[in-house]
């Protein structure tokens, strides 16, 4: 085993794909696959699954490749020390359903961090997707929520993929509205109330369940409803049509402005929103700076 195999398998795991990671790593794709599968003789694990439709990582590599970022890092702080190298871009991914805290505490990780090289990535994403890049390493925290609907299946999913929620607050159910949205006015609204305005919500793709839906209360019917894929889309849509969705009531007047608002939602629900990360992987330094970041954002909403 060597410490360019360990490179090698981190780098696939972050890409996804052995192609992609070799293209990365300036090695043929024969080379790097034959490295890898060596490294697997070796150790008598598989690392990766691969199926037709790409790569995972098994439960066995997942606890490997925690180990190998150890190494990786600490050689990275002894070349570091003795030998004068460069400091290496320091990398992190995140992964989130649409909410705006997510990335505030993005911006803030990075204002902390301060350093010249860095790779971040921050990903606005499906539900099931969040699941699965957190259960292949290819984000080291994923943002999410639970609820009473959901929780059974996406618990489900967290055990089988050997991933852990963490709870960062309870919030109670708010919709976004316009400003000048004739409900605006309203200390609290009904779905009655609510009937005749456009309902929107984040498209869920190949996996659209209703337990996958980034919005509680997903089985009701809606007279109007329009589905989008981004934060902005969504927003600009509450304005020009006076629509609505549902949410925690945490906004950001800084990243949003001032023209969307949230109401409370006359509805006995709650939402859990907490963060998942890989049960065999030591959080990093960076990971954990971002969550210092999300609990703090919180705390000026809760």
């Amino acid at each position: 085993m060597t410490l360019q195999q360990l490179k090698y398998a981190i780098e696939i795991a972050k890409c996804g794909s052995i192609n992609i990671a070799a293209r990365k790593l300036f090695i043929t794709q024969p080379s790097l696959s034959n490295a890898i599968r060596e490294l697997e003789t070796e150790l008598n694990i598989s690392i990766f699954q691969r199926t037709n439709r790409g790569i995972s990582v098994s439960v066995d590599g997942a606890e490997f490749l925690g180990y190998a970022r150890q190494v990786v890092e600490q050689t990275e702080l002894l070349e570091k020390r003795y030998f004068n190298t460069k400091p290496s871009a320091q990398h992190f991914s995140v992964s989130t359903q649409h909410y705006a805290f997510s990335v505030n505490a993005f911006v803030n990780l990075i204002k902390e961090y301060g350093n010249n090289e860095y790779e971040f990535s921050l990903r606005e994403t499906k539900t099931y997707e969040i699941i699965d890049d957190v259960k292949n390493l290819r984000s080291e925290i994923g943002v999410l929520y639970l609820n009473e609907f959901n929780s059974k299946i996406l618990n489900k999913l967290f055990k089988e993929n050997n991933l852990k929620f963490t709870k960062l607050f309870v919030a109670k159910p708010h919709v976004f509205i316009s400003i000048n949205n004739p409900l605006s006015k309203q200390k609290v609204v009904t779905i009655e109330d609510l009937r005749d305005y456009p309902y929107l919500c984040f498209e869920q793709g190949e996996y659209n369940s209703f337990h996958f839906s980034e919005e509680i209360l997903s089985t009701l019917s809606h007279k109007k409803n329009i589905k989008v894929s981004d934060r902005a889309t969504l927003f600009n849509l509450l304005i020009g049509l006076n629509g609505y969705t549902i949410s925690t009531g945490v906004l950001s007047s800084d990243l949003n402005g001032n023209d969307i608002i949230a109401v409370p939602l006359d509805v006995n629900e709650e939402i859990i929103v907490g963060w998942i990360s890989h049960k065999s992987i030591r959080l990093s330094k960076l990971a954990n700076i971002y969550i210092d970041a999300l609990n703090e954002i919180i705390s000026e909403f809760i």
